[in-house]
């Protein structure tokens, strides 16, 4: 781990971002153009004292976990995301690190679409990065680990997850996160971590089982979903997903698909960001 260049390093990306470009006020307060560090923490969800002591070269090793975080935050290259991993001492791979991070253009896409509901999953359905809109529609999902992190096993395996939409359209989610995870499993043949997870669900879900029997492949593009909210009740929206060339990531766009709908969710902006049940959120991927 390079201490001394990891502190410089993060200090000018921090100075070097304005503020509008993270969705943040200039304020007329400010005495510099770049963020601030209480900023960084609260982007990057760590302690302000962590980023001081980061950016001072005195901290411990950051976890690949910390260093994916402070990059969203930062808005880092793909290029300065890897040089960030290289300095903390550590070496991302594809199949856990770097596919783990979402991608730096993607979370240009997420701030520019401001208002509108978006978040980057991986092709296993891991939220990777949500706007702040996103996150008063369906909770923070950046936060689940191990299996966890995947929609599909948390559908199958935790009831509660289903209970954000109608029962009547529950068996039609099950079907297309089946064919869906069907479709990844193909294209990523003999990837240690999608059989992995497959052979977990098959072990943990009879459910599961039976519906990966039939063989129905189905990759995600357009769908319409309603949404059991717990503050603002039924909503009907839009999912428009867009597929990175390499097909490892998505960027979900949602859309109110009705007048009521888009009411609900202009009511959501204004009561804002409160206690929200995590495990109970609404998934963008079931």
């Amino acid at each position: 781990m390079r201490r001394d260049e990891l502190a410089d390093f993060l200090r000018r990306r921090r100075e070097a971002i304005r503020p509008a470009e993270v969705g943040l006020a200039d304020g007329p307060r400010r005495r510099t153009t770049g963020l601030r560090r209480e900023e960084v923490a609260m982007l990057a969800g760590m302690s302000v004292d962590y980023v001081v002591r980061l950016e001072q070269g005195r901290s411990s090793q950051p976890s690949t976990q910390l260093l994916g975080a402070l990059a969203r935050a930062l808005r880092l290259s793909d290029d300065e995301r890897d040089h960030l991993f290289h300095l903390a001492g550590h070496q991302p791979t594809p199949a856990e690190g770097v596919a783990r991070l979402a991608r730096a253009g993607l979370i240009r896409m997420l701030d520019l679409l401001g208002d509108t509901p978006a978040m980057v999953l991986s092709d296993l359905g891991e939220v990777l990065a949500q706007n702040r809109a996103a996150v008063l529609l369906t909770g923070d999902h950046t936060g689940f680990s191990g299996d966890r992190r995947y929609a599909v096993y948390r559908w199958f395996t935790d009831p509660a997850t289903r209970d954000v939409n109608p029962p009547e359209e529950q068996e039609h989610h099950t079907r297309r996160l089946v064919a869906d995870l069907r479709a990844t499993a193909g294209r990523r043949s003999g990837d240690p971590t999608v059989a992995g997870l497959i052979e977990r669900l098959q072990a943990e879900s009879a459910d599961f089982l039976r519906l990966w029997s039939e063989h129905e492949v189905a990759v995600r593009r357009a769908d319409r979903k309603t949404m059991l909210h717990p503050r603002v009740g039924r909503l009907v929206m839009d999912c428009e997903t867009l597929v990175t060339p390499d097909q490892g990531q998505q960027l979900v766009v949602l859309t109110p698909a009705d007048p009521e709908t888009r009411e609900r969710v202009e009511l959501l902006r204004v009561l804002g960001i409160e206690e929200f049940p995590t495990e109970a959120g609404t998934d963008a991927r079931s």
